[in-house]
C-alpha cells in the first residue's frame, strides 16, 4: 500500500481517482486546490503525488517546484489535458517524474503507479561505487560529487546516471533505460527520458564549470539512445 496524494479539482475525476485508487488498496488523500495541495505536502509525506496542472488557484508548474521541494524523493505525476509539448517539458523540468495526458483509462494509470513505485531501488548494476574522471557517483549512499563538490540529484537522475556510469563507454539504448531506470513493462512517454537527461548534463555541467575538471559526457546517439563518455586527454 502507498500513501498517494490527488490534486484535482474536478469533481468527477477526483472522485473517480480516489475511489478507483482505494479499491487498490492505497492511501488516498485528495486536494482540490494548489493551497491545500501544498498544505498536505507541507504536513506529511506521500510516495507519490498525482497532479492536475490546470488548477484554479495556482499555476500547476508552481505547484509541482514546490512539492519538489517539500518532498523531493515522493514520484510525481502530472495529469494534464495540455496537448503541446513545451507545457510538458516545462513539468518535466520543474520537477515532475511523469506525466499522463487526459483522458486516461484507470487501468493505464494504475499500470504507471505500480511501475513507479517499483522503482524505489537504485537501477542497473550493484556496485558500491562508480569513479570516471573526477565524477563519483556513490551508488550506496545515493550520492553524486564532482571534484569533491556534492552535486543535488533527484531520485530518477541518480538512478539515470547510475545506470549509464555501469556501462561507462558503451551504448545504452532508450529502451533498456526506460527499462532499468522506469520499469521493465513501460509504456508510457519516452519524453521523459529526455528531459531527464538534459537536467543531469545541466547539473553535471554546472559543478564542472572548472575547465581543469576531468568529466565525462552523456553523447546522444540519435535512433538509439545515450552513452556515457570518460573524460578525453
Amino acid at each position: 500500500m502507498a500513501r498517494l496524494l490527488i490534486v484535482e479539482d474536478d469533481e468527477t475525476i477526483g472522485r473517480v481517482l480516489e475511489s478507483g485508487l482505494r479499491m487498490h488498496d492505497h492511501e488516498v488523500v485528495w486536494q482540490r486546490s494548489g493551497q491545500g495541495a501544498i498544505r498536505e505536502a507541507t504536513a506529511a509525506g506521500f510516495d507519490l503525488v498525482l497532479l492536475d496542472l490546470g488548477l484554479p488557484d495556482l499555476d500547476g508548474i508552481e505547484v509541482c517546484e514546490r512539492i519538489r521541494r517539500l518532498q523531493p524523493e515522493c514520484v510525481l505525476v502530472m495529469l494534464t489535458a495540455r496537448q503541446d509539448e513545451m507545457d510538458v517539458i516545462v513539468g518535466l523540468e520543474a520537477g515532475a517524474d511523469d506525466y499522463l495526458t487526459k483522458p486516461f483509462g484507470l487501468a493505464e494509470l494504475l499500470a504507471r503507479i505500480r511501475a513507479h513505485l517499483r522503482r524505489a531501488a537504485p537501477a542497473g548494476p550493484v556496485r558500491p561505487e562508480f569513479r570516471i574522471g573526477d565524477l563519483v557517483v556513490d551508488t550506496g549512499a545515493r550520492r553524486c560529487f564532482v571534484a569533491g563538490r556534492e552535486v543535488r540529484l533527484r531520485a530518477k537522475e541518480f538512478d539515470l546516471l547510475s545506470r549509464l556510469a555501469a556501462d561507462t563507454g558503451k551504448a545504452v539504448s532508450r529502451e533498456d533505460l526506460m527499462s532499468d531506470v522506469w520499469d521493465e513493462n513501460w509504456f508510457g512517454p519516452t519524453k521523459t527520458l529526455d528531459v531527464h537527461v538534459a537536467a543531469l548534463r545541466s547539473k553535471l555541467a554546472g559543478a564542472a564549470a572548472d575547465e581543469q575538471t576531468a568529466m565525462p559526457q552523456i553523447v546522444t546517439l540519435r535512433g538509439h539512445g545515450y552513452r556515457l563518455d570518460g573524460p578525453h586527454g
